[in-house]
C-alpha cells in the first residue's frame, strides 16, 4: 500500500503501515464472505430434488452467520481508520476466484460445489489468520472465531456426501462443476444399487 493511501489514524499499538496491511487482508475476506453469504442464497432459491427441503432449511442460517461475518469484518477494517469497500461492483473487480458455476440442480450437486466453495474460503480464511496473528492479534482472533463456524458449517455439507465408510463423493475433485458432476453421480449409482436390492425376492 502507498504511503499516501496508509490511514490517517489505525488502531493504538499498531503503525499506520501495519493498520493498512491488515486491512489489504480483510478487505479480501470480506469479498469472500459477500461471495460466500451471496452463494448460499442463489442455491438455497435453486436447489431440487428429493432432498430440496432439508438443505434450503439447512442454508438460511448459514447465510444469516456469515453476514454476521461481513459485519464484523468490514468494522474491523473501519476501525483500523481504512473504509471498507462493500459494493458489488468492488467484489467483482477485486475477486480472484470465478463466479458460482450451478444454476438450478439438485441438492446433491448442489453440495458438492459447495464443498469445494467451503474449502476454498476456509483455506483462504485461515491463511489470513495466521498472517494477521503477528500483525494484530485482535484480527487473527476474529477470523479463527469465524473458522469455528465456517468449518461446522461445511462439515453439514460434507455430512451430505460422506459414505458410511468416511469416504466423500466428492473427493479428488477440485472444481464446483466437478464436484457437482462427481457428488450427483455418486448419489444416483448408490440410489440405483437400493433399488436394485430391494426389487430382489
Amino acid at each position: 500500500m502507498a504511503r499516501t493511501d496508509l490511514p490517517r489514524f489505525t488502531v493504538p499499538s499498531l503503525t499506520p503501515e501495519e493498520g493498512a496491511r491488515t486491512a489489504v487482508i480483510l478487505q479480501d475476506r470480506l469479498n469472500a464472505l459477500n461471495d460466500l453469504a451471496l452463494t448460499l442464497k442463489h442455491i438455497h432459491w435453486n436447489v431440487v430434488g428429493p432432498h430440496f427441503i432439508a438443505v434450503h432449511e439447512m442454508l438460511d442460517p448459514q447465510v444469516e452467520a456469515v453476514r454476521a461475518m461481513v459485519d464484523a469484518v468490514a468494522e474491523r477494517i473501519a476501525t483500523l481508520g481504512v473504509p471498507p469497500r462493500g459494493t458489488p461492483g468492488a467484489l467483482v473487480a477485486e475477486r480472484t476466484w470465478d463466479d458460482y458455476s450451478i444454476g438450478r440442480a439438485g441438492a446433491i450437486e448442489h453440495l458438492g460445489a459447495l464443498d469445494t466453495v467451503y474449502q476454498g474460503v476456509i483455506s483462504a480464511h485461515r491463511a489470513a489468520a495466521e498472517e494477521t496473528e503477528e500483525i494484530d492479534t485482535v484480527t487473527g482472533d476474529l477470523l479463527v472465531g469465524h473458522l469455528h463456524e465456517l468449518e461446522l458449517f461445511h462439515w453439514f455439507v460434507r455430512a451430505h456426501l460422506e459414505s458410511s465408510g468416511g469416504a466423500l463423493s466428492t473427493e479428488g475433485s477440485t472444481t464446483e462443476k466437478g464436484s457437482a458432476a462427481q457428488a450427483g453421480a455418486k448419489a444416483r449409482s448408490t440410489g440405483a444399487k437400493t433399488k436394485s436390492a430391494g426389487g430382489k425376492k
